[in-house]
């Protein structure tokens, strides 16, 4: 279940899935995919299963589906390196590319791809302005209005009677927001780490991902490696 919010004036419907639908603008934006980590890593010979990028692009598939986006926009780090390019499966190659030829993909350029994915179809710019919004991969320090970004990977760790759950989620105060990371094999940030210090006001709310999007005000929050007293 999706749960919607405002920012900088434009409505933004959070998904569970981790993705943001923008529906004045029929525009899905999804942010960190690293396709091919995977492959990267057993490259310097830590192995793990090769089926990251085909898991991480049938869920992306099904939110294209789900939304019926004329406008995807892959908010940077789409491929986990430049390399990805040439590693990637036939199948899933095939299948960005029939993406691509369905509706008007954009790649924002991240620091893992500053080249973004252009190679497989769309088109590649380091930044895109959508109405209020500014969408780019990674967010800019202090406080800017309208920016919609990624990169920081934004997990919550949240407190309950119960002991603790961790997972990913969205980061807004109403002014900016972070989208969590999509891909399979990404980790996350907790939010209540150094990185985020100076971006957001005090009523900054993390929106955490499960069956539907919760929204869950920081002092429910706790950071990583702390345990809850009995």
């Amino acid at each position: 279940m999706s749960h919607q919010i405002v920012v900088a004036g434009e409505p933004c419907v959070l998904r569970a899935a981790g993705t943001l639908w923008l529906p004045q603008h029929g525009t899905l934006v999804v942010s960190d995919l690293h396709l091919e980590k995977g492959s990267a890593y057993a490259a310097k010979g830590q192995l793990l299963p090769p089926y990251d990028t085909r898991e991480t692009l049938d869920r992306l598939l099904a939110e294209v589906a789900d939304t019926e986006a004329k406008t995807l926009v892959l908010l940077g780090d789409s491929l986990h390196d430049m390399g990805a390019v040439s590693r990637i499966p036939v199948a899933e190659r095939e299948a960005v590319i029939d993406l691509a030829r369905s509706l008007d993909l954009v790649w924002i350029s991240g620091n893992h791809d500053p080249d973004g994915g252009a190679a497989f179809g769309g088109r590649s710019t380091d930044e895109m302005q959508l109405g209020n919004l500014t969408l780019r991969h990674e967010p800019q320090a202090g406080s800017q209005t309208g920016e919609v970004a990624g990169h920081l990977h934004p997990c919550a760790k949240v407190k309950g009677a119960g002991g603790a759950v961790r997972r990913r989620c969205f980061l807004s105060d109403g002014n900016r927001l972070i989208l969590p990371a999509f891909g399979a094999y990404t980790g996350g940030l907790n939010v209540l780490d150094a990185a985020y210090e100076g971006m957001f006001a005090p009523k900054v709310c993390a929106y955490v991902l499960g069956r539907k999007v919760i929204p869950v005000g920081t002092t429910n929050l706790i950071p990583d490696g702390r345990r809850l007293r009995a």
